[in-house]
């Protein structure tokens, strides 16, 4: 928050604001729009603000998801796992999460800089929930959820906004072009932007499973751009 009697006006702090949030008054004091705002504390930690007009606030849910999903340092309380998502398919090749013939997907969404309400996110993952998608269980939009089969989202967090979050989730690979169409339908219903992130094991040929498709349907991509060097151990041989 901005202690009003303290600000001076001089609107260092508003191009810090990832989410637009910052303005300046009539009153020529800056003021947070409290929607728009997605508890980030980029404006308390980096702005510089000359008379130390910035005050941290005591978050209370639902709005202390908003924090969760902008920052690395605070942990949800039910995952313990701290940002917009897991480590996804950065470190496949140490937890095993996507095994052959399953396509491991990330939806990397409100980045850069658009943001979302949480209510989009649902109805992303409801959309999928109808194709039999299973939801990471340490995902913390996952933790969220009041209906896992149906990837309906509590109904107190809907209308949170959020820097981005990142559904992630696993199928099997013959309903792959289905989940795609299903991603290509929902996305001109909801009011954000998302990038796909995708997973894969390659096959013993060296050819690598649902590339095909992507070639022949003309769907760009860039491969190996998550790709470590293999050093990993897996869980299961500790």
């Amino acid at each position: 928050m901005i202690i009003i009697e303290s600000c001076v006006g001089c609107t260092k702090c508003v191009p810090y604001c990832p989410s637009s949030a910052i303005s300046l008054g009539k009153d020529r004091k800056a003021h947070i729009d409290r929607h728009k705002c997605i508890e980030c504390t980029v404006c308390f930690n980096n702005a510089g603000c000359p008379v130390n007009a910035f005050q941290l606030e005591e978050l209370e849910f639902p709005r202390s998801v908003r924090e969760v999903f902008a920052t690395v340092y605070k942990a949800h309380k039910d995952t313990n796992v701290p940002g917009r998502g897991t480590e996804e398919m950065k470190t496949n090749d140490v937890t095993g999460r996507f095994r052959p013939g399953m396509v491991g997907f990330s939806c990397d969404m409100g980045r850069p800089g658009v943001g979302l309400e949480l209510r989009d996110a649902e109805k992303l993952c409801m959309a999928l929930a109808k194709h039999g998608v299973e939801f990471e269980p340490l995902n913390p939009l996952t933790s969220l959820m009041s209906d896992k089969k149906t990837g309906k989202l509590r109904d107190d967090v809907l209308g949170e906004r959020v820097h981005s979050c990142i559904p992630e989730f696993t199928i099997n690979e013959e309903r792959f072009p289905e989940v795609l169409e299903a991603l290509k339908k929902v996305s001109k219903e909801i009011n954000t932007v998302f990038s796909l992130g995708l997973c894969v094991k390659i096959n013993e040929d060296g050819s690598v499973p649902i590339m095909k498709y992507l070639d022949d349907n003309k769907i760009p991509y860039y491969p190996g751009g998550k790709t470590n060097i293999g050093i990993g151990v897996p869980l299961a041989k500790f």
